[in-house]
Formats: C-alpha cells, sequence, structure tokens
C-alpha cells in the first residue's frame, strides 16, 4: 500500500470489511486520526489510536493496541500482544493485555487492568502522533520508498512477512456510527464490504459486491462498483457519477453527469443537469 500523501487524508475501508450490531470488524490494522469518534467498538488486528479519539464500544486487538492521550474508551480494551496507553486515556471497563503494559500517568480504568508481562507506568511517547509527523516529512522531501518501508513495517506481522489484508484507516475528525459514517476527506470502500450508515464524503469510490445500508453523499465524483447494493440515495453537489454494471441504487441518484454500464439500475428518479450515458454493451477497462 502506497502512501503518495499524509495517510490519514483519506478514508479507506478495505475488502472485506464488515459492521456488525457493536463493532466494525476488519482482517488488518486499524489506524485511526485524532479528536475522531466512532460510535460502536473495533475489532482487528494492530488497533492504533491518535489524541482525543473517542470510541464508544469496545476496543479488540489480536496484535499490540495504542491509545494515545486523552482517548476515551467506554468499554472493555482486550490486547492479544502488547498495549501502550497514554496519558490521561480513559476506560470504561477493564483492560486485559496478554503482554506486556506501558501506561501513562493519569489513566482511568474503571474496572482494573491486567497484563501477563511487565507492566510500565510512565508517559509513552504519542506514538501514531511522531510516525505520521514523521511520515508527511519524508514524503514532503520525496522520500516515498522510505515512506512505504515504515509503513510496512507498522503493518509487519510477528512472522516478518508484511501481511495481506490492508489497513482500516478513518481520517482526524472523523465520526462513524449506525446512522452515518462522516468525513471532510476522499473516502474509499473497497470489495465485499458491509456497511450500516449514510456515507458522507468530498468524493467517494465504493468497491464491488457491497451492501452499503444508507445513502451516498460526496461534493465530488462519486463511483459504484460491480453487483454493489446501495440502500438509499446517492448525491453529489458537484460531481459524476458512474454505476457499474449490474450495480442498484435503491433510491435517487442527483449530479452532473451520470453514466450507467449494462446491467445497472437505479430504483428512484434520476436528476442530472448534464448528460445520461447508458451503455448497452461490455466494454473493456483495465
Amino acid at each position: 500500500m502506497a502512501f503518495s500523501r499524509d495517510p490519514l487524508d483519506e478514508l479507506v475501508v478495505p475488502d472485506g470489511t464488515e459492521v456488525k450490531e457493536v463493532a466494525v470488524e476488519t482482517d488488518g490494522d486499524v489506524l485511526v486520526g485524532s479528536r475522531s469518534t466512532i460510535e460502536f467498538g473495533v475489532r482487528g488486528r494492530n488497533v492504533l489510536a491518535g489524541e482525543s479519539v473517542e470510541v464508544d464500544g469496545e476496543i479488540e486487538a489480536e496484535g499490540d493496541c495504542r491509545l494515545d492521550m486523552w482517548c476515551d474508551v467506554a468499554e472493555n480494551v482486550l490486547v492479544g500482544e502488547d498495549a501502550y496507553i497514554g496519558e490521561r486515556v480513559h476506560i470504561g471497563g477493564r483492560l486485559k493485555v496478554a503482554g506486556d503494559l506501558d501506561i501513562g500517568d493519569d489513566v482511568d480504568i474503571e474496572e482494573g487492568f491486567e497484563a501477563n508481562g511487565w507492566i510500565v507506568i510512565r508517559n509513552p511517547m504519542p506514538t501514531i502522533v511522531l510516525l505520521f509527523v514523521y511520515l508527511k516529512h519524508l514524503l514532503l522531501i520525496g522520500e516515498e520508498d522510505t515512506a512505504q518501508r515504515l509503513i510496512s513495517e507498522l503493518v509487519e506481522e510477528g512472522d516478518g512477512e508484511t501481511p495481506d489484508a490492508d489497513p482500516l484507516v478513518i481520517p482526524r475528525n472523523a465520526t462513524l456510527s449506525d446512522d452515518a459514517w462522516r468525513v471532510s476527506t476522499p473516502a474509499t470502500i473497497g470489495d465485499d464490504c458491509r456497511l450500516h450508515g449514510n456515507v458522507r464524503a468530498e468524493e467517494l469510490t465504493v468497491g464491488d459486491d457491497c451492501n452499503v445500508f444508507g445513502s451516498l453523499r460526496a461534493r465530488g465524483d462519486v463511483s459504484v462498483g460491480e453487483e454493489t447494493r446501495i440502500h438509499g440515495d446517492l448525491t453529489t453537489r458537484d460531481g459524476d457519477v458512474v454505476i457499474r454494471s449490474d450495480a442498484r441504487v435503491l433510491g435517487d441518484v442527483s449530479c452532473e453527469n451520470l453514466e450507467l454500464e449494462p446491467g445497472a439500475e437505479v430504483d428512484g428518479t434520476i436528476r442530472a443537469s448534464g448528460e445520461i450515458t447508458m451503455e448497452t454493451t461490455e466494454r473493456e477497462r483495465e
């Protein structure tokens, strides 16, 4: 996964991500930008959260968990390997760590904590802040290869091999809930995802074979992948919309220009200020 800009400048939902009743689940890592709010739990391999992140459910990390200063987790934090908890973090439930625990000052854990490894009480370095400041510096000076190697090491598994699953990246100041996923950045949703809630972003790309139980709204362009179902409206203020083959929008579509590939369906009303293109035969795409 190559980054040509700040990694937290886009919402990235990797292939196979599923939002269940109480948590968003992914096979890869979870990176959460500062001051974001997640109104359910989080389950992933490694979970890293920036300053002042709020999680209204439980955090389950198969690997490491890093919570920077002033994070607030409403329920338990369960960690399969090591945990790094910054100062003034609040955990409404219990903290359970299978490995080592590095914990800062003034941390409030309402139901106590346990760790099978070493316990160090100090002020851990806010790792995710340092990581992305360093990454941004590398990109600004043109060291993209070095930045890529750093990301590869971050998501490296214990056996030293880079995992197949891409991370779930939540940008700064985002809000994720059953009602809506709101970001002020572009958003990319991978293949085979199942999301609940309306998605609001600067631009939107939805992969193949997805189910989005809500509407899509963007300022710019929107693309809906093959055989994907959008259970709501699709609206863009100034952009174009492409609905790929056999995809279906169960609500209305409003945009500048609209392109419908073979088998694409719109159940509601179409409002396009520009052109509407309806393809009748399959075309080759790279």
